[in-house]
């Protein structure tokens, strides 16, 4: 039997100027999907500095240089809103968040890659360079992966990288679709790709941030401090575009939060303060927001956040959740990951509430129910042929009698 002979994928074509990205943007809107990535810089700034743009269509590979001076993006932003066209990525958080900061939406339709692998059997998070070379037949040339993106100009060999990004995605998105079409989980995904297209994942409340700092005290008057002055370094880092941590480490926060300074040389002596910050323009500031604290009632300061109320889950029933998990990620080809997190585990061994993610949808008809069953007697663990089995006492008993 012959082989049909495999097409070659479109050269890749430096696209610089407005004139050169609207053609590209119209052609690509007439495709069923396209394929798209992006380098940027982030390592010295908060907001991401987005550097390239890759593209992929039937015919076209396009490397859009977005630091190219008078260089329109809209036409891109036209394509990313666009409907009709599914926009394919590979772990497209951070491509995502950038294209929300500079489009004011998120791209959709979406379908992410590395998603869509767990749902069809590859493992917790599946790198593109494993399946590019399970699916598409390539490998990976890693040479770039840390080029300095914002120089000018691109060379040769970061074009034809990036490209590469795109070209093969054609390929591992076909394979995935037509593997997920035949087994019938598209809508797995479609629930997954629903979450990554919400505005809302994407943006910091700064008012919350402190709680990620996990204080351990209850101290109102403290967490009021570690709240505000959280809050006044995401708008301060924000401001003047620099890294949260580079602007004040956390440690340092929280010894500010404790020692509640007044004025700059009694802040200068905080672990990770210099004098210069201290006495300079976000020095200032954040002993504003430290002073405000101070006139805040007691009633308006926050509480230390809650522990989950009730028992602790017994660890053998965890530990027995976590065998059904891995039994029916087995039996089902899909990331156990993906079905239930740890912390799910252990509010189904306890107070298991109606909105937890491994409750609806189809997590809950793969694993959701059953994990329910088990913890309430109705479900029992066994081994048959060096597998786990599910045993359900009751259904059996009802089988024998009959």
């Amino acid at each position: 039997m012959s082989r049909r002979p495999a097409v070659a994928d479109p050269e890749p074509v430096l696209i610089t100027t407005t004139e050169e990205l609207v053609p590209l943007c119209e052609r690509l809107r007439q495709e069923p999907f396209v394929t798209v990535d992006t380098e940027f810089m982030r390592e010295r700034t908060y907001w991401p500095e987005l550097c390239v743009v890759q593209l992929g269509g039937s015919q076209d590979t396009a490397v859009v240089d977005a630091l190219a001076p008078g260089l329109d993006l809209s036409p891109l932003g036209a394509l990313l809103a666009d409907e009709h066209v599914v926009k394919v990525f590979h772990a497209c958080r951070q491509d995502v968040e950038i294209f929300l900061l500079r489009f004011g939406q998120t791209p959709q339709p979406l379908f992410d890659t590395q998603i869509a692998a767990m749902v069809a059997g590859f493992g917790d998070q599946a790198s593109y360079d494993s399946l590019a070379r399970a699916l598409a037949n390539a490998q990976i040339d890693k040479a770039h992966r840390f080029s300095d993106w914002s120089a000018r100009p691109l060379s040769a060999a970061q074009i034809a990288y990036a490209a590469a990004d795109v070209t093969h995605l054609r390929r591992i998105y076909q394979a995935l679709q037509s593997r997920l079409e035949r087994e019938g989980r598209m809508e797995w995904v479609a629930e997954e790709m629903g979450a990554l297209t919400d505005p809302a994942a994407y943006r910091t409340d700064p008012e919350t941030v402190w709680e990620k700092l996990r204080p351990r005290t209850n101290n109102r008057r403290f967490l009021g401090t570690l709240r505000a002055i959280a809050a006044w370094r995401e708008r301060e880092a924000q401001r003047v575009n620099i890294p949260r941590q580079r602007l004040l480490r956390d440690e340092s926060l929280l010894e500010v939060a404790a020692t509640a300074p007044t004025d700059a040389g009694s802040l200068a002596r905080a672990r990770g303060v210099t004098e210069g910050f201290a006495r300079g323009k976000s020095g200032a500031s954040l002993l504003a927001a430290i002073e405000a604290v101070k006139a805040l009632p007691e009633a308006e300061l926050p509480e230390a956040p809650r522990e989950r109320a009730g028992p602790s889950p017994s660890p053998a029933l965890v530990a027995l959740l976590k065998v059904l998990l891995a039994a029916k990620a087995e039996e089902h080809q899909v990331a156990p990951r993906l079905l239930a997190s740890s912390e799910e585990i252990d509010r189904l061994a306890s107070d298991a509430p109606a909105d937890l993610p491994a409750l609806q949808g189809w997590r809950r008809k793969v694993f959701g129910a059953d994990a329910l069953a088990l913890r309430d007697g109705d479900l029992a663990l066994g081994v048959e042929g060096r597998r786990v089995r599910l045993i359900r006492p009751r259904l059996e008993a009802r089988a024998e009698a009959g």
